[in-house]
């Protein structure tokens, strides 16, 4: 018997007339997401245009004991220059034969105070970059004297080489430019130099970041042990050149909304400290005595920033330093310094301690989950919480204090090296 659906009735026909209206499948609109609102850093114009890095500076490229008597090659701000010693001076030299472009740093030092190109033998005076000689020209040959290769100005400071990248003007004394605690104090250095891929801006503003470290760093074995506050309340204080983050308030746990408790501390860890007066020299947990040359410093904060892109962390006991050195746009030299202010006796338990841990455990496995997170930034754009405050001041000094080099260059008829176009 056949039955007919009434007027308005729900059926469900399987027949050929189902399938000339086939149901409509619901749409599912696109969940557009809150995309950042800054997208790109042109509020600092000169960092933004820094991205081989900031001429003016004097910055470590390798160790003292990397250079002797044959060129060694090194890329610094995007510029290709090499280094050699000689008379236990190291000298400095734009890596381009102005013959046919080949690099000096394939040549050798033929003749006391001189590099010789490997190509045809042209001979430059290392002081003054003067071509001296021609070997394959002879002893009289006429372009003597018509051709000057750039030089750098090159010094040598704790185990390092440095090298000023200028744009003509007399370079800074480097002692200016350097932690003034490392001019003044005698200490025992530790050193670790390494090329690490991304750009150099994105390593100084990891380094100064208020907020990663209680993140990424828990699961390092330098933090296994010590506790982590889950968030400060924190403010920015700039003194002379530095700028220093200063934790008011340390906050070792929270009850998310929604999410729940976090984080719990682990049997093993140590306990928060109930006195948190050092907070401001590294870590609350400690209960060791301040070094007195630290002591004597009064730093407001443990963590600061200064041009070009130098961190110093300071501990009760020792001071970490990070120069994150420009090679060109798309990577950097991660040099970290941990320094403790002792000399004579006082320096043998440091090497067994560096060597035997501190430098596996904090310049490699620490600072290598720095070293990938980097790798993988890419800002702008960007979006930022209360705790970048402190990225945005270091973006802003950097802003300023290159706004008046450029106005001190201005005033001695020079101009940078982007402004020459």
């Amino acid at each position: 018997m056949t039955q007919t659906a009434k007027p308005g009735a729900e059926t469900n026909a399987t027949g050929p007339a189902a399938a000339e209206e086939p149901r409509k499948k619901p749409v599912r609109k696109h969940r557009a997401g809150k995309l950042p609102g800054r997208q790109d850093w042109s509020s600092w114009p000169h960092y933004q245009a820094a991205k081989a890095g900031f001429r003016g500076y004097w910055y470590p490229v390798c160790f003292s004991s990397q250079v002797g008597e044959k060129p060694r090659q090194v890329t610094l701000l995007g510029e290709k220059l090499f280094l050699i010693r000689d008379k236990g001076k190291v000298y400095g030299m734009k890596d381009r034969c102005p013959h046919r472009g080949v690099p000096l740093s394939c040549g050798e030092k033929a003749f006391p105070g001189t590099v010789s190109c490997v190509y045809h033998g042209w001979t430059f005076d290392l002081k003054t970059g003067d071509l001296v000689a021609v070997l394959t020209d002879g002893p009289q040959s006429p372009i003597c004297g018509k051709v000057r290769q750039p030089t750098y100005d090159v010094e040598e400071r704790i185990g390092m080489v440095w090298v000023y990248v200028g744009d003509g003007e007399v370079p800074v004394p480097i002692d200016e430019q350097l932690p003034e605690e490392l001019v003044s104090n005698a200490g025992i250095v530790g050193h670790r130099i390494q090329p690490r891929a991304g750009n150099w801006r994105f390593a100084c503003e990891n380094g100064f970041d208020e907020g990663h470290a209680k993140y990424l760093h828990r699961s390092s074995l330098w933090r296994m042990f010590k506790p982590m506050p889950a968030w400060n309340t924190t403010r920015i204080v700039q003194r002379g050149r530095w700028l220093y983050r200063v934790q008011e308030e340390q906050y070792w746990e929270g009850d998310y909304p929604g999410v729940g408790k976090w984080p719990n501390l682990a049997w093993y860890q140590a306990r928060p400290a109930k006195d948190t007066g050092r907070q401001n020299v590294g870590n609350t947990t400690s209960h060791r005595e301040v070094d007195p040359v630290i002591a004597a410093q009064d730093f407001p904060g443990f963590a600061s920033v200064t041009m070009p892109g130098i961190l110093r962390i300071v501990y009760p006991n020792f001071i970490h330093y990070e120069w994150y050195v420009p090679v060109d746009e798309d990577n950097h030299l991660y040099v970290g310094a941990l320094v403790e202010f002792r000399e004579g006796l006082g320096t043998l338990p440091f090497y067994a301690k560096y060597l035997g841990a501190v430098r596996w455990l904090f310049h490699g496995q620490f600072s290598s989950q720095d070293k990938w997170m980097v790798e993988v930034t890419d800002a702008p754009p960007e979006k930022l919480y209360r705790p970048d405050e402190s990225l945005l001041r270091w973006r802003k000094l950097a802003e300023d204090v290159t706004e008046e080099r450029i106005e001190r260059l201005a005033e001695s008829g020079l101009a940078p090296a982007d402004q020459d176009d």
